[in-house]
């Protein structure tokens, strides 16, 4: 139990460090076109492996920019979360586009557009039946 603790709390500084290092420490311009935030980090329990979950807002071809930009700095990544961390052997980074995101704003959208169908349609029927009661009253 107490293994399963310390990746935890590796992972926990792992993702404080990554994203330190986005925001000042990596000069490829192609990592800084679109807004990187990191979504998850998950650790092997030999602390061996690391992947990291990223979320990039932007188009397609941002996207595939940004990850060509990570994915060419995984070594740097992987040196300086070694020296920040202490680690006598860091990780091996590999950075994941994470979906999720873009699917849930899209699911949202969806319903808020169906939100927007069925208001226009309760307004249409009151309509009608406003329409109806005033010719029944004449």
């Amino acid at each position: 139990m107490a293994q399963g603790r310390r990746v935890e709390r590796v992972a926990a500084l792992i993702r404080r460090e990554t994203s330190e290092l986005l925001l000042h420490g990596i000069r490829d311009e192609r990592v800084h076109q679109g807004m990187v935030s990191i979504t998850e980090v998950e650790v092997s329990g030999d602390l061996q492996h690391c992947k990291i979950f990223v979320s990039i807002y932007g188009d397609d071809s941002e996207r595939a920019s940004v990850m060509a930009g990570l994915d060419a700095a995984s070594g740097f990544f992987r040196g300086e979360l070694g020296r920040r961390l202490k680690m006598r052997r860091a990780p091996e980074v590999r950075f994941v586009l994470d979906r999720g995101i873009g699917k849930g704003a899209s699911v949202l959208s969806l319903l808020s557009q169906l939100e927007q169908k069925r208001e226009g349609q309760a307004e249409n029927s009151k309509d009608n039946d406003d329409a109806t009661a005033n010719n029944d009253q004449m």
